[in-house]
């Protein structure tokens, strides 16, 4: 049997109360959508998650305005305060909530107690042109993924770039390669926000166009100079470009064919290799060793 409507002029009450979409003592959220989404009729934009403190604190300190939304709990409220002031006065929402709800919000436990909402940052096309500049402003090395699929293996080099002040990382156009993502974010722990990422959608003709500006290297198993060459070839006359592969099946012939220099990581033999992170890690330290 249909349930009887309310009497007109009325509206049924609420089963719960629900929690103000504002942190304490704050101004209110602006009125209507849930995460991922706009009020006012805007259309919903696809925003990215991206958690934890060290991860979040670099987004409000580099690029503040590309926050959405802030979700925390109320053990972070010290260190949120400055960043709902922010979001307050560009009229943007912030909420504290407790962790079942954060974790709701994050779509896994795994939050770190405070997570925001960010519009994603294209990725734009790498410029030979703007790298012979930069090859001839800074002399920083690049390092270049083709293929590298696994976006915790993105995040993770990411971070190692931005410890070290590997200011660009460009990515190729190769089918498998990891973008941009959440799990790139959370793992890169604010890596993202320091490092500018680019992509070249044909990495062998990038790296013949690159020649004469940087000296392109490639890594594989097993031949070319040793990975402790790469700091005498940060030090030479042209800055290195060096191009790391995918985890399964290394870098992909033609991008090989294109490097003029190749290194490899000599290992014990036990295990065929290092995963690509950790291989990338060794890098950029021998990079920023040479500089």
């Amino acid at each position: 049997m249909p349930r009887p409507a309310p009497p007109r002029g009325r509206t049924p009450a609420p089963s719960r109360a629900r929690k103000p979409d504002h942190a304490p003592g704050r101004p209110p959220a602006r009125p209507g959508a849930g995460p991922g989404s706009h009020a006012g009729g805007e259309e919903p934009r696809k925003l990215f998650r991206v958690a934890g403190l060290p991860a979040v604190s670099a987004l409000f300190e580099h690029e503040p305005a590309r926050v959405e939304r802030l979700f925390f709990e109320e053990r972070f409220k010290p260190q949120a305060g400055a960043f709902c002031k922010a979001l307050a006065a560009a009229r943007k929402p912030y909420r504290m909530v407790d962790a079942e709800e954060l974790s709701k919000v994050a779509g896994t436990v795994l939050h770190g107690g405070i997570v925001a909402l960010i519009a994603p940052r294209p990725v734009p096309a790498f410029d030979t042109e703007a790298a012979r500049r930069w090859a001839a402003e800074d002399g920083q090395p690049l390092l270049i993924l083709d293929g590298v699929g696994n976006p915790h293996n993105l995040g993770a080099i990411l971070r190692t770039a931005a410890f070290f002040g590997l200011r660009r990382l460009v990515v190729s156009g190769h089918p498998g390669q990891a973008l941009p993502s959440e799990a790139a974010y959370r793992v890169a722990e604010g890596g993202f926000e320091w490092v500018e990422l680019y992509q070249a959608t044909d990495l062998p003709l990038a790296l013949k166009r690159l020649r004469g500006t940087y000296r392109t290297v490639g890594t594989a198993l097993g031949q070319g100079r040793q990975v402790t060459d790469v700091a005498g070839l940060a030090k030479g006359a042209k800055p290195a470009a060096v191009i790391l592969g995918n985890e399964e099946e290394g870098i992909p012939a033609a991008t090989l064919a294109a490097c003029e220099e190749i290194v490899t990581i000599p290992g014990s033999g036990l295990v065929q290799s290092l995963n690509v992170a950790a291989t990338a890690a060794i890098i950029i330290h021998a990079l920023a060793a040479g500089r």
